[in-house]
């Protein structure tokens, strides 16, 4: 497929990767794409979270100066990946993103002929990675040389009751009623600490990134809930992990100075508590006064952030 210059604008690339049709019609995914100058050290896939996409362009500086080209893909249903048909965000299992996380290795791999590849994922997305890089090692082949997760989804934040009964009920209301809207409450206070309209620095398209977030439906959350049984019973994701979170979580109810120094998304004892699950190599790094996505926390501790990436990747990744 030809790429044409991204929405982020020069120097940016993107391919819409056509995939076969779903239980909602036509299914599409975006690999975007930054060079670096000179021969590259190698390639960067990058996967979003939820009611995410890609638009972190400090993110591809970083690792563009370390020398890395950089791909990051919009999964289907999310950011450029949306068509008009979709709902926004939903899935019925995390497998369904394997024949769009296949493609962009190939063409990083064989077509663009990167030998060294880093997955980098955030959130949901690092749940994503990690189910998908146990499976490829499963069946013998070449996932990732390196990966590092920017606040994985883990497990249920919440109640015991609500991780366990409550799973129970998701799991049957989601397989009879997949699109049927979970009750939640959703604050908009992390949106706006993030956005350059509200009280942040970042620019992103609300209409993929809403400040309220797209509706939680059941069949979805069934399928992160078996994403997360899975990963509990232990994952070999067989390469080092390096995971960056935030050293204290909380729930703010209104504008307060935890909104832009804690995770006010997940809950980080969680994130601690499972990423060794995810293989036998794993190193976590709580970055104090860090957000949720860790690479967008105040200037100075994305600074932190970036510069223990750097040390790790020194140790694990040549070049």
């Amino acid at each position: 497929m030809t790429q044409v210059t991204d929405i982020l604008g020069e120097p940016y690339e993107a391919e819409v990767i056509d995939l076969a049709d779903d239980y909602e019609g036509p299914v599409v995914a975006t690999l975007v794409r930054r060079r670096a100058p000179g021969t590259s050290r190698g390639a960067v896939l990058h996967l979003h979270g939820f009611c995410d996409y890609f638009f972190q362009t400090e993110m591809a500086d970083y690792y563009v100066d370390l020398g890395f080209d950089f791909y990051a893909l919009d999964l289907r249903r999310h950011g450029r990946s949306l068509l008009p048909h979709q709902t926004p965000n939903f899935c019925k299992d995390l497998s369904e993103y394997r024949p769009e996380l296949d493609a962009a290795l190939q063409r990083i791999r064989q077509r663009d002929g990167h030998g060294t590849v880093v997955v980098s994922a955030h959130s949901t997305g690092g749940l994503v990675a990690a189910l998908w890089l146990d499976t490829l090692r499963s069946e013998g082949r070449v996932g990732a040389d390196a990966v590092v997760l920017n606040s994985p989804w883990l497990d249920l934040q919440g109640s015991v009751l609500l991780r366990t009964a409550g799973t129970r009920a998701i799991d049957q209301i989601g397989l009879r009623r997949p699109y049927q809207v979970v009750p939640r409450t959703v604050s908009t206070l992390y949106a706006e600490s993030l956005h350059s309209d509200f009280r942040g620095e970042f620019e992103f398209n609300l209409e993929w990134k809403p400040r309220e977030s797209f509706p939680v439906r059941a069949g979805w959350l069934r399928a992160i809930r078996r994403g997360h049984r899975r990963l509990h019973r232990g994952l070999d994701v067989d390469t080092p992990v390096l995971v960056l979170c935030s050293s204290r979580s909380s729930t703010p109810q209104e504008w307060c100075d935890d909104v832009t120094c804690t995770d006010v998304v997940l809950d980080v004892r969680q994130i601690t508590r499972w990423s060794p699950a995810l293989g036998p190599h794993v190193t976590i790094v709580r970055v104090d006064g860090a957000v949720h996505d860790v690479l967008a926390s105040p200037a100075l501790v994305r600074k932190q952030a970036y510069a223990e990436t750097t040390r790790w990747l020194s140790a694990y990744v040549p070049g």
